[in-house]
């Protein structure tokens, strides 16, 4: 071969690596073949963080993983575990020095199912509850077969955050979600869906007010130490602070870091934006107020001009919107409620102006009127827009009996999104339609002790919101996942509310549903191998 044809080849070879795509022609051939349009694969692993649930020895916390049955999904059996990070969530500070554990009085109670400061033997026992501290050499979760979630329970304020791989036919969709209940003190339903690590969140809608205990909770899932730095801003732009930089999350480790101790402002509304200078970690933020409970605020969609917050309660009493514009320019934003008649504007609320690098708030106090809607967020003047982030604080009931939750802008649940953590009663989906008509299939598995799969198909009208009761699995025994498919039309966003009554508090948490990405884009070579010819 001549040494002109390999030195075309080798390049050839080197650009298809970067660019996953290459085409090999003869020398001076200008009639290279089109290029054939990219092939979408099942991807073959998945990673998930779920954040330690709690710091109350009276939280009872339920796991559930879930993967959704798929034809061709993976290869292989594949493997899918959730397990405890390997050194206990500890409070962090800047440059990495923890605080421990037993950073209020609260850890420091005996738990008695757990022993002191809630640490147990880590034995799970036959019906998967634990008691306390999990051992870290076991799985809490092991994940057999697509179709079928498993479950498994853990009690006290000893659990530590969990680490996990999905590979195969399980890694494609695999999704996860903690559900904690207090019924005591900083109380609540407390949901979060376990997220996959990654470099840069945005979290609107915290808080360092003196009645709010916010926490940032950083999971590391790698074998080497990440270090991440958490900017803060209010309605005034930057809030000061010395300790928010060059926070060290030690390999496969969980740190939380109490907002309130970045800054010595104390502001309502304040923007929280976590970004890691070296590793990458899942990242999640526990809220509590003295008067409405404690829930999880998972991170807002990165910024866009257009945003879509899905899944308010109809009888809420209370919807906070907070945006934050974190480029150069201004965003002026039009607010829409989406119900289920159609959009209309808040009185008084149809517009809102976020400053660049400052925090906007505003009240929406009851802007569903006993009806449940969804939030769009666009351009006043239409366009693309600023890009902005946007979470929403929702509270429901009145008085003592009041419970907060949040729900973050989201994307639309594109291919495929999963709800992992359902239950026979109490839950809603919500499903929103910003632009054009879009038709979804909603599959109910099969139940995690029992029951077999069923699946139903809904229209949402553009413009709309349309809350249902999902389906429920035939025979249902345990809990079960619910995943949401695109079948046609505009793109759908969703959202699954889960509540429990108890003693007068209306508690609940809500999750949204984004695309999962169980399957990325291949792009097809063309090769033309007569170069190859002497």
């Amino acid at each position: 071969m001549k040494s002109s044809s390999l030195s075309l080849i080798a390049g050839t070879v080197a650009l298809a690596a970067v660019t996953g795509f290459a085409v090999l022609t003869a020398p001076g051939d200008t009639s290279a073949a089109e290029p054939k349009a990219a092939t979408r694969l099942p991807v073959e692993r998945s990673s998930l963080l779920c954040p330690a649930p709690g710091r109350s020895d009276l939280a009872e916390t339920t796991y559930t993983a879930y993967t959704p049955a798929a034809d061709g999904a993976g290869g292989g059996a594949g493997t899918a575990e959730l397990t405890p990070s390997t050194a206990a969530t500890a409070d962090g500070t800047a440059g990495g020095t923890g605080k421990g554990d037993g950073g209020k009085e609260e850890d420091k109670k005996k738990d008695d199912k757990g022993g002191k400061d809630g640490k147990g033997d880590g034995k799970s026992g036959k019906d998967g509850k634990g008691d306390g501290k999990t051992d870290s050499t076991k799985p809490v979760l092991s994940l057999k077969e697509p179709g079928k979630p498993v479950t498994a329970e853990v009690s006290g304020a000893g659990a530590p955050a969990l680490v996990g791989t999905a590979t195969g036919r399980l890694a494609p969709g695999w999704a996860a979600q903690q559900t904690t209940v207090v019924e005591a003190g900083a109380r609540g339903l407390l949901g979060v869906s376990c997220t996959s690590p990654g470099a840069d969140f945005w979290f609107p809608a915290v808080s360092t007010a003196k009645s709010r205990e916010d926490y940032v909770h950083l999971t590391n899932p790698d074998d080497t130490a990440a270090v991440a730095d958490i900017e803060l801003y209010g309605p005034d732009g930057s809030l000061k602070s010395d300790v928010g930089e060059g926070i060290t999350v030690p390999a496969r480790s969980g740190v939380r870091v109490l907002i309130s101790t970045l800054t010595s402002e104390a502001v309502e509304d304040v923007t929280a934006h976590v970004t890691t200078r070296t590793g990458r970690v899942g990242a999640a933020v526990r809220t509590a107020d003295d008067t409405t409970g404690s829930d999880w605020l998972a991170a807002s969609v990165s910024p866009n001009g257009t945003l879509v917050l899905p899944g308010i309660p109809a009888d809420a009493t209370s919807v906070r919107l907070v945006a934050f514009a974190p480029g150069d320019d201004d965003a002026d934003l039009k607010i829409q409620l989406l119900g289920p008649g159609g959009p209309i504007s808040p009185v008084g609320n149809e517009s809102l102006h976020v400053k660049s690098r400052m925090t906007a708030g505003v009240d929406l106090k009851d802007v569903t009127r006993g009806e449940p809607g969804s939030l769009l967020l666009s351009p006043t003047k239409g366009g693309e827009g600023t890009p902005v982030v946007a979470a929403l604080r929702v509270v429901r009931g009145k008085g003592d009996g009041r419970e907060a939750g949040y729900i973050p802008a989201t994307g639309p649940v594109g291919a495929q999104a999963t709800a992992a953590d359902n239950r026979a009663k109490g839950s809603t989906l919500s499903l929103t339609a910003p632009g054009a008509t879009g038709t979804v299939k909603v599959i109910a598995s099969a139940g995690s002790e029992g029951g077999e799969q069923v699946v139903k198909t809904y229209t949402v009208k553009g413009g709309t919101t349309l809350a249902v009761t999902p389906p429920v699995p035939s025979g249902l025994k345990g809990g079960y996942a619910l995943t949401v498919r695109t079948e046609s039309g505009g793109p759908v966003h969703a959202a699954r509310t889960l509540s429990r009554p108890q003693d007068g508090v209306q508690m609940f948490t809500v999750q949204t549903l984004s695309d999962d990405r169980g399957t990325v884009a291949v792009p097809d070579a063309v090769q033309d191998l007569s170069v190859l010819d002497d």
